[in-house]
């Protein structure tokens, strides 16, 4: 099976919790998940995943986490290229604002920019409609994750 890096944005602890049942998802399933809850750059790549997943939610004004926001700045400033490492991102979000999702986007265009192959387009998960998010979450990662 594959060895998954779980890179973890939360503010009030939702994309905390969808994070931490994915882990435990997918170690049941026998991948080797790896999750950073507070992610560092040199830490992620060192594990030398065989794919990313990201897991974040968006605060402010479509703002990163403040857990995820240093390793984002750090990716971005060094610029790694991922050289068409698998990718999937789930933004957590409130359709309610204009910003929706912004986290989520932020990442993967970022992640799109460095050269990771994203697996499918970003999963958004309006808090406006989803009171368990992990229910929309976790089939969605099992599909995505088979594709690795």
């Amino acid at each position: 099976m594959a060895k998954i890096a779980l890179i973890v944005g939360s503010v009030y602890g939702g994309a905390q919790y969808v994070a931490e049942q994915a882990e435990s998802m997918l170690s049941g399933a026998g991948h080797q998940v790896l999750l950073f809850e507070e992610p560092k750059l040199d830490e992620v790549m060192a594990a030398d995943a065989k794919a990313w997943l990201v897991i974040t939610s968006t605060t402010g004004q479509g703002d990163i986490p403040d857990n995820l926001q240093p390793f984002y700045l750090d990716l971005k400033n060094r610029f790694p290229l991922l050289s068409g490492k698998p990718f999937a991102v789930v933004a957590l979000g409130d359709s309610s604002y204009d910003t929706y999702c912004g986290a989520g986007e932020q990442m993967r265009e970022l992640l799109t920019e460095i050269q990771g192959n994203e697996l499918a387009p970003m999963l958004k998960i309006d808090a406006c409609e989803t009171l368990e998010p992990e229910n929309v979450a976790l089939p969605w990662i099992e599909q995505q994750i088979k594709k690795i």
